[in-house]
C-alpha cells in the first residue's frame, strides 16, 4: 500500500536533521554552519519551507520558477524576502560549474548547440559537457536563450553541505533519505543509534570535510585549479581514522589525476599519501622511473613495519621479483603450489562455482558456496553484541558501526571480544550462540551480510567440520584488520574426509590481491586452501534434462503451463523421463487446444504446479536445463516457482543454438523441420514429452558432431 507524506514533511525532516547537532556533534561545527542553524530557526515556516525545498535540490543553483508549491503562501514573495536577507543571490555569486551542474545533459547539449554543431556531444559525460560550456561562456558569454534572471544561487550551500557531511559521513547522501525511510523504501537502524560524534575533534572534522569536498569536485577541476591545489603547502593534518580515510582517498585520486598533467608533481602527492593503493602506485611508477634504490628502501621499511596485510603482500612480492630476481609472483607461486585442476562440463561456464559443486556432489563430496558471505555472517553473528550494542551507529542511516569504519574494532573491544571467545570454549556453545543471535536479530539491517533462510547452513558445516582454534584465529584476524580482511574469501568449502576451502578460477581468471591475502590468512589460521583451476570439457557424467512445456499462451506473466515433459540424459543415454498435465487454473483458449490437443476437460483433475514443483526441482537438480528455444520454457518454469515464493536457477542450453552451431546453413531450425530433416520420429507434435524426446535427439546429434 502506497504511503502518503504530509504537505510539509520535508520541514519536519529538516528539523529532525538539525536536532542531531544539538548533541555530541555540536562541538564539531564551524562558525558558518552554526550561524546557518541559528538564522534558519529565526525564519517563519513559509520561508523555512523555501530554504528546505532549495536544500533538497542536488546543486547550489535553483530555478525559482519551479518553487510555486501549494503548501507555501506566496512563494515568490518569500523568495524575494530571502534574497534581501542574503539566503539567495544572483548568479554573480555562483561559479560556472554550479550553474552548469543544475542543467540536465540534454539542456547542456542544447546550449552548446547555440555555439555551433552538436556532433559528438551526446557521447560526452556530463562533467565533460560542463567543462566545454564553461570554456564557451568564458569566451563568448551565455547564449541569449538562457534566462539568467530565473536562476538563483543558495548562499547557504557551503554550510549545508558541511552539515550533511557531518551527519551522513559522505558527500553524496541527501535529505531525501528521510522521505525514503518514511515511505518504507529505505530501512534504517534507529535501535542502534547513540549520541556519538563521527569525528575526533572540530579540527579533524574540518580536515575531513576539506579532503572529502575536494575529492567530490576533482572531475570538474581544470588544469589551473589542479596545479593551484598541488602548490598548497597548508593541507590540513588529520588525527582520527575517519578523517585519515578521506585524506587518503583524496590524495590517491588527486595524485593519479595530477600525473596526467605533471608526472613529478603527481608522484610527489602519492608519496605523502598513506593509503595502500597510493603507496603501491608510487612504488610501481617510481621503479619505472629508475628510482630503484629509493623504492628498495621504502619496500624494506614496509616489510619491517607493515601498515596492512594487503600492502605487506604486495611489498614482499614486488621486492622479491625486482631485487632478488625472483621470476614468478606470489600469485603464480600459489597457483602452482596450491592448485588443482578439474575437468568441468562446458555447460557450466556461466556459473562455474555451481558447476564445481555439482561435480563434487556427483562423487559424494559435500560442498557449500561460501565466498565472503560465510565469514562476514559468522563474524557479524558472533560479535553482534559488540558491533551493534556496545558500539553504535552515528545515525540511523549508517550501515556500518564506527569501529569497523575506523578499523579499530579489536582495539576498542579487545576485552569483550576475548571474554566472549573464552566463554564459547566448545563447538556446541558457539553453535548455540550463533543460533541465539540469528533468532534475536533476524532481518535487522546491517552492512555485513544479507539475511536468508539458508544463512546458517554454511556456518553449521564450518563449525561441524572445522577446527575451533582455526575458526577463532581467523575471526581474531578479522577483528584486528576488518578493512583488509572482509572480502576476497574463497568461493566454496568442501568436505572430502577433511575441510577444504577452494578459490575457483575459470580459464583466463586472475587471482586478485585481496583474494591472495584472504587465502594466506586462512592458511595461517590453520585451514587447508586450494586454488581450483577449471578445464572446460564435455563431461560424460554431466546430466542434461531436455524440457518441453505446453502453455495457455506466450507470455509467462499472464499465462500458465498445461503440460511439462522432461527427458534426462547422461553420457548420451536416457536415464529418466517425467511427464504430467497441469491444471493452469484458467481456461485454455480454443486456438491453443487446436494446436496442442489439450482441452479444459483434460486438465480439470490434473495437479497444480505447486503440487509438482518439488518433483520438477529434484528431477532437474545439478542438471543442465535444455530446450528448443530455451528461454521460453525456462522463463515459464522460473515464473511458476517465483509465484510460489521460490527460486529456480539452472544452467541453460538451447538446441536451436546448438544445432545452428553444429549444422550451419540449414533452411530452418524449427523443431518440426529439424526432426523431419534428420529423420527423428515425432509421436505427437506440440505435446510436451514427444517434443522433449525429439529435442533430446537433436542434442545428441549436436554432441556427436562435436565429438567428430
Amino acid at each position: 500500500m502506497r504511503k502518503d507524506l504530509p504537505p510539509r514533511y520535508y520541514l519536519s525532516h529538516f528539523f529532525e536533521f538539525l536536532a542531531f547537532f544539538d548533541g555530541a556533534s555540536k562541538e564539531l561545527l564551524n562558525e558558518e554552519a552554526a550561524e546557518f542553524i541559528r538564522r534558519f530557526k529565526q525564519l517563519d515556516e513559509d520561508k523555512q519551507c523555501i530554504v528546505v525545498r532549495a536544500a533538497n535540490r542536488k546543486y547550489a543553483v535553483i530555478d525559482r520558477t519551479h518553487f510555486n508549491y501549494e503548501e507555501i503562501s506566496a512563494p515568490q514573495a518569500q523568495i524575494d524576502y530571502l534574497i534581501e536577507q542574503q539566503w539567495f543571490g544572483d548568479l554573480t555569486h555562483a561559479s560556472l560549474n554550479d550553474i552548469a551542474n543544475v542543467l540536465t545533459k540534454d539542456a547542456l547539449i542544447s546550449l552548446l548547440a547555440e555555439y555551433g554543431g552538436i556532433q559528438g556531444l551526446a557521447k560526452l559525460t556530463k562533467p565533460k559537457l560542463v567543462s566545454l560550456l564553461v570554456e564557451y561562456v568564458d569566451t563568448h558569454g551565455w547564449p541569449v536563450s538562457f534566462a539568467l534572471e530565473n536562476y538563483l544561487v543558495c548562499l547557504f550551500d557551503r554550510a549545508l553541505r558541511f552539515l550533511l557531511f557531518v551527519y551522513f559521513g559522505n558527500t553524496k547522501s541527501r535529505l531525501n533519505q528521510f522521505s525514503m525511510r518514511d515511505l518504507g523504501v529505505m530501512r534504517t537502524r534507529s535501535d542502534s543509534v547513540s549520541d556519538t560524534a563521527r569525528f575526533e575533534s572540530k579540527s579533524d572534522t574540518q580536515a575531513a570535510w576539506f579532503y572529502a569536498h575536494h575529492y567530490s569536485q576533482l572531475d570538474f577541476y581544470n588544469t589551473e585549479s589542479l596545479l593551484e591545489l598541488a602548490a598548497r603547502r597548508d593541507l590540513p593534518a588529520t588525527e582520527g581514522a575517519s578523517a585519515h580515510f578521506f585524506r587518503g582517498q583524496f590524495l590517491y585520486a588527486f595524485g593519479i589525476k595530477l600525473m596526467e598533467i605533471d608526472r613529478e608533481k603527481g608522484l610527489a602527492v602519492l608519496a605523502v599519501a598513506d593509503s595502500d593503493k597510493a603507496k603501491e602506485k608510487w612504488l610501481r611508477e617510481s621503479y619505472k622511473d629508475g628510482k630503484a634504490d629509493e623504492v628498495k628502501g621504502v619496500l624494506e621499511s614496509i616489510i619491517d613495519n607493515p601498515q596492512s596485510d594487503t600492502l605487506l603482500a604486495f611489498a614482499e612480492d614486488f621486492y622479491a621479483r625486482k631485487f632478488h630476481k625472483k621470476r614468478t609472483s606470489t600469485v603464480t607461486d600459489m597457483l602452482r603450489d596450491a592448485s588443482r585442476t578439474l575437468d568441468i562440463d562446458v555447460s557450466q561456464n556461466q556459473q562455474v562455482e555451481s558447476g564445481v559443486l555439482a561435480y563434487y556432489a556427483r562423487r559424494g563430496i559435500k560442498g557449500w558456496r561460501t565466498e565472503n558471505r560465510l565469514w562476514r555472517s559468522l563474524f557479524g553473528l558472533t560479535f553482534w553484541q559488540q558491533l551493534y550494542e556496545e558500539d553504535a551507529l552515528v545515525t540511523e542511516f549508517d550501515r556500518r558501526p564506527l569501529s569497523l569504519k575506523q578499523n579499530n574494532f579489536y582495539t576498542k573491544f579487545e576485552s569483550s571480544i576475548e571474554a566472549l571467545l573464552l566463554a564459547l570454549d566448545c563447538k556446541q556453545k558457539l553453535r548455540l550462540h550463533i543460533h541465539k543471535m540469528a533468532t534475536l536479530h533476524y532481518g535487522k539491517v546491517n552492512s555485513l551480510f544479507m539475511w536468508s533462510s539458508h544463512l546458517l547452513t554454511g556456518i553449521e558445516a564450518l563449525i561441524e567440520h572445522g577446527q575451533l582454534e582455526a575458526i577463532y584465529s581467523l575471526l581474531r584476524m578479522m577483528c584486528k584488520d576488518f578493512k583488509n580482511l572482509s572480502d576476497g574469501f574463497p568461493d566454496i568449502m568442501v568436505f572430502d574426509g577433511g575441510l577444504r576451502f577452494e578459490e575457483v578460477k575459470a580459464p583466463g581468471d586472475q587471482l586478485r590481491r585481496n583474494q591472495l591475502v584472504s587465502i594466506q590468512r586462512l592458511q595461517q589460521a590453520g585451514f587447508d586452501v586450494a586454488v581450483t583451476t577449471v578445464n572446460w570439457v564435455r563431461d560424460p557424467a554431466q546430466p542434461y534434462v531436455v524440457v518441453d512445456i505446453e502453455t495457455t499462451g506466450g507470455n509467462s506473466d499472464y499465462h500458465r503451463i498445461t503440460e511439462i515433459g522432461m527427458v534426462k540424459l547422461v553420457a548420451g543415454e536416457e536415464v529418466g523421463r517425467y511427464q504430467t498435465l497441469l491444471n493452469p487454473e484458467r481456461r485454455i483458449p480454443a486456438n491453443i487446444t487446436r494446436l496442442t490437443g489439450i482441452s479444459d476437460d483434460m486438465v480439470v483433475d490434473a495437479p497444480l504446479f505447486s503440487e509438482v514443483a518439488k518433483d520438477i526441482a529434484a528431477f532437474t537438480e545439478d542438471a543442465v536445463f535444455v530446450a528448443h528455444n530455451v528461454n521460453f520454457d525456462y522463463g515459464f518454469i522460473k515464473q511458476e516457482f517465483a509465484r510460489l515464493g521460490g527460486v529456480f536457477k539452472r544452467p541453460k542450453m538451447c538446441t536451436v543454438r546448438e544445432m545452428r552451431r553444429a549444422y550451419p546453413g540449414l533452411p530452418s531450425y524449427s523443431l518440426a523441420n529439424l526432426t523431419q530433416y534428420f529423420g527423428i520420429a515425432m509421436e505427437q507434435h506440440h505435446r510436451a514429452l514427444s517434443d522433449a524426446k525429439a529435442a533430446a535427439e537433436l542434442l545428441k546429434l549436436a554432441f556427436e558432431k562435436d565429438d567428430e
